[in-house]
């Protein structure tokens, strides 16, 4: 689906359905950090969202649209927590059997979330094989269907959502900051914030060590970089998908990248400054602007993607000097 008016109901669509059903997040602000960077910046905080991340968002609109027998025969997933949370938390609403593929580096808090709302959960090896391998051969009869963690039309339009609410919230915006991992979250933020602020930019931000997006979207050729050794364990996809590569060319203006350095200073801000415990992926924007990646100008969004972070990496970046 390329034309702009079929996404624009899509997401409007998707607004409908999730109202009463996922949480409208608020947005925060620090007075400390818009005096030291000069700008005024609002964080939608979609750590507080149900399951703790945006993802919730896209799962929901996603799955509540498969067909009856769909929904019986059950649904399959590939994630490295986030959208795997998600999707089991759907499938426990709404009654559906769910088996979520998942790396065994991923944070153990999501995966036993994941667990913990009754999905079957298979772990592999991401130095052996790949998730979709593992789907794959989990799902060899296509009894299952299977809900992408982005490359999923109705999960991206979801995932929209969120930036849709957001300029609701505040109004007019100069910049819009998402973070970036396979694109589900960014192409969504890109189209919904067009829709609505026809000349806000939009700037995707990605860690240095998972910088396939940014690579992508400046070649014009889809790079991958399988299992980057990032601590933003939300952008270690392999690449950008076949469809939420085209979107995210086309509707967003820029990319940058941050370093590992200015991700975990990002959390010990949120931490420590704005009282919120922040993933290293949702921290990607304020890792941007506090490093100068992106410089701060007038009335900026940043997406804050997530907040599901183990105990002990947290406790490691606060205690890092």
């Amino acid at each position: 689906m390329n034309n702009k008016n079929d996404w624009e109901m899509k997401i409007l669509q998707a607004a409908k359905r999730l109202k009463g059903i996922a949480k409208s997040t608020r947005v925060f602000q620090s007075s400390t950090l818009n005096e030291m960077l000069g700008a005024t910046i609002y964080f939608k905080c979609e750590n507080l969202q149900k399951v703790g991340a945006f993802k919730f968002r896209g799962a929901y609109n996603a799955i509540s649209q498969l067909t009856e027998s769909q929904k019986q025969n059950g649904i399959i997933a590939y994630s490295s927590g986030n959208h795997a949370q998600a999707v089991a938390l759907v499938g426990k609403m709404l009654a559906i059997n769910t088996t979520i593929v998942m790396p065994n580096n991923a944070p153990t808090i999501k995966r036993q979330a994941t667990e913990g709302y009754g999905a079957k959960v298979v772990l592999f090896d991401p130095e052996m094989t790949t998730r979709e391998q593992v789907a794959e051969k989990e799902n060899s009869d296509n009894h299952l269907s299977l809900i992408k963690p982005f490359d999923n039309e109705n999960v991206i339009a979801g995932q929209g959502t969120a930036a849709f609410e957001f300029i609701d919230q505040v109004g007019e915006l100069d910049m819009m900051l998402a973070p970036c991992g396979g694109g589900g979250l960014l192409s969504g933020t890109a189209i919904a914030t067009k829709m609505k602020l026809a000349n806000c930019r939009v700037i995707g931000i990605e860690p240095e060590m998972a910088d396939d997006a940014t690579k992508s979207f400046y070649s014009g050729k889809l790079h991958s970089n399988p299992n980057p050794p990032t601590i933003a364990d939300g952008t270690r996809t392999t690449s950008m998908g076949d469809i939420t590569f085209p979107l995210v060319r086309e509707h967003v203006d820029e990319m940058k990248t941050v370093s590992e350095q200015a991700i975990k200073e990002a959390v010990r801000f949120f931490y420590y400054r704005m009282k919120t415990v922040v993933e290293p992926s949702g921290a990607l924007g304020l890792a941007a602007l506090m490093s100068g990646a992106v410089e701060a100008k007038g009335k900026i969004g940043v997406i804050v993607s997530g907040g599901n972070i183990d105990g002990q990496t947290m406790a490691n970046i606060l205690t890092e000097d």
